[in-house]
């Protein structure tokens, strides 16, 4: 059988179309590199939540006195959206923690509420600069207090950082229970 020179271009031309695009075909990812983190390394995992962090300024101190930058009644909502649990925020602050006058200040953004007539609080420590700007941090702990049987409960502190908890009156079986938690997500990322 004999093939004409026409036929025999046209299958070779083809054949080389063909190879010229499956060659330009890649398989590989250009521009999104892979990023996998064993899930047996936990400091793996941290340092790339670290990394991943967003700060918010949320206050400054003048002369003393917590100027805020965010509105109490926008740091009560997300308070609210935090404890995501029916607790009810009613009350927010920044308040300073200082062991001794020789001891550099914490400040902790605070809200309070309840909770089926519970008292709660959560507490988030804030990172302070040296032009005394106030910022929260995306991987903050998050101290949450909540009273069984108690009226009011508090934060106890050692060397200004939270530790446990107090109760007001500790009437028989009264007490105020301390969860502490990784991370917040009190300032949603756009």
């Amino acid at each position: 059988m004999k093939i004409s020179n026409s036929v025999a271009r046209f299958v070779l031309l083809a054949g080389l179309g063909l190879g010229g695009l499956l060659t330009a075909c890649e398989t590989s990812k250009h521009g999104f590199p892979e990023k996998s983190m064993p899930a047996e390394d936990p400091d793996a995992a941290a340092n790339q939540r670290k990394r991943e962090a967003v700060s918010k300024q949320v206050a400054t101190i003048n002369e003393g006195k917590v100027e805020y930058l965010v509105p109490r009644n926008q740091l009560a909502t997300a308070f609210i959206r935090l404890f995501g649990d029916g607790t009810v925020v009613d009350k927010t602050s920044i308040q300073k923690v200082q062991e001794s006058k020789k001891d550099k200040p914490m400040y902790y953004l605070v809200g309070v509420g309840l909770r089926n007539g519970m008292y709660r609080a959560m507490a988030l420590p804030l990172q302070s600069s040296s032009d005394n700007s106030l910022y929260l941090s995306s991987n903050a702990e998050r101290y949450i207090l909540t009273s069984v049987g108690c009226p009011f409960c508090s934060f106890s502190f050692e060397k200004n950082r939270i530790v446990g908890t107090n109760c007001e009156e500790n009437s028989g079986g009264s007490r105020c229970d301390l969860v502490v938690k990784e991370y917040n997500e009190f300032f949603l990322r756009q």
